[in-house]
């Protein structure tokens, strides 16, 4: 059992979240570190229109999480130690929480316009400004060779 401080991901489900896991299980693996993957998902049941339990939200969070890391298993020989985490709640606090003790945590830029990131705020900004262990930020670009690097 390994007594190295975890790595942390947070995934969304998009490309750019896919990246961030394959990174950080890469990463994970080199350390011999634990790999926590985090998705936080939403449920406000009187903000939300539609007929949709909370135990529904959850689900489609662990299926996107057992999605990712199919889609990154592939091709791959070696792997970390993997805890999923579904998390309820906004995504940027609930990674900074989950990040806590973590020897770094991991998230993927999306490349949104200096305006929106300024007026809505943006994930990956909010956790380089608050969380409490080291953050890597992936770009958003497709460029593998250049996450690599």
């Amino acid at each position: 059992m390994s007594t190295a401080a975890p790595i942390v991901v947070g995934i969304d489900g998009s490309p750019a979240g896919e990246r961030a896991l394959r990174w950080a299980m890469d990463e994970a693996v080199r350390r011999g570190a634990p790999l926590h993957v985090v998705n936080a998902y939403a449920y406000e049941p009187l903000a939300d229109w539609t007929a949709t339990t909370e135990q529904d939200a959850r689900a489609r969070s662990e299926s996107l999480v057992e999605d990712a890391l199919r889609a990154v298993a592939v091709g791959r020989s070696e792997f970390p130690r993997i805890i999923r985490r579904c998390v309820r709640g906004p995504a940027a606090e609930a990674l900074e929480e989950q990040a806590r003790g973590a020897a770094m945590l991991v998230v993927a830029a999306h490349g949104g316009s200096r305006f929106r990131q300024v007026l809505l705020g943006s994930t990956s900004a909010h956790c380089v400004r608050h969380a409490t262990t080291p953050v890597v930020v992936l770009p958003a670009t497709a460029d593998e060779s250049a996450v690599a690097r």
